[in-house]
C-alpha cells in the first residue's frame, strides 16, 4: 500500500469530524437565536408549541454533538505512522474485495482508482477485523474476504 495514503485517510477522517462539528455548532446557535426570538413572542399555546419544538431540536443536536465529540476522542488516539501486526484502531487493512481504515464511521474517502471505507471497531465488519493479521480470513456478510495487508 502507499505509505502516504493512511495519512491522507486519516487526515479525511479529521476533516469529516471538524466538518460535522461546525455543522452542528452552526445549527445550535441558530437554534438559540430562534429561542430567543420565540421568547419575545406572547402567542399563546402557538408560543409554548414552538418554544417544545425548538427545545426537542436541540436535545437532538446535543446528542449529536456529544457522538461527534466521541469521534473526535477517538481520532485523537490514532498514529497514521503507527504500523501493528494485528488489526486495531488505526490500521489501514487491505483484503483481497476492500480496503478498510478502522477508525471511525466517515464514509469512503477516495483517491484516484483507492477506495477506502473508513469504519469504526463497533461496525460488524470492524468487528471481524479486529486482532487479524496478515493472511487470516474472515467471512462477512457471507463473503470470505483474505486480509492481504495491514498497516
Amino acid at each position: 500500500m502507499i505509505p502516504i495514503l493512511k495519512e491522507e485517510v486519516h487526515a479525511f477522517c479529521l476533516n469529516y469530524v471538524d466538518s460535522r462539528l461546525e455543522r452542528i455548532h452552526s445549527e445550535i446557535q441558530k437554534l438559540n437565536e430562534g429561542l430567543r426570538s420565540e421568547t419575545k413572542s406572547t402567542a399563546g399555546d402557538k408560543h409554548e408549541t414552538g418554544r417544545a419544538m425548538l427545545q426537542l431540536e436541540r436535545e437532538k443536536l446535543g446528542k449529536q454533538l456529544l457522538e461527534v465529540e466521541n469521534m473526535k476522542v477517538v481520532m485523537s488516539r490514532i498514529f497514521p505512522n503507527q504500523k501493528r501486526e494485528k488489526i486495531a484502531l488505526g490500521s489501514l487493512v487491505k483484503t483481497d474485495t476492500a480496503t478498510y481504515f478502522i477508525s471511525i464511521s466517515a464514509g469512503k474517502f477516495k483517491l484516484k482508482d483507492i477506495e477506502v471505507f473508513c469504519i469504526s471497531t463497533s461496525s460488524p465488519i470492524g468487528k471481524a477485523l479486529l486482532g487479524k493479521r496478515d493472511s487470516d480470513v474472515i467471512m462477512f456478510n457471507g463473503i470470505e474476504q483474505l486480509i492481504l495487508e495491514v498497516e
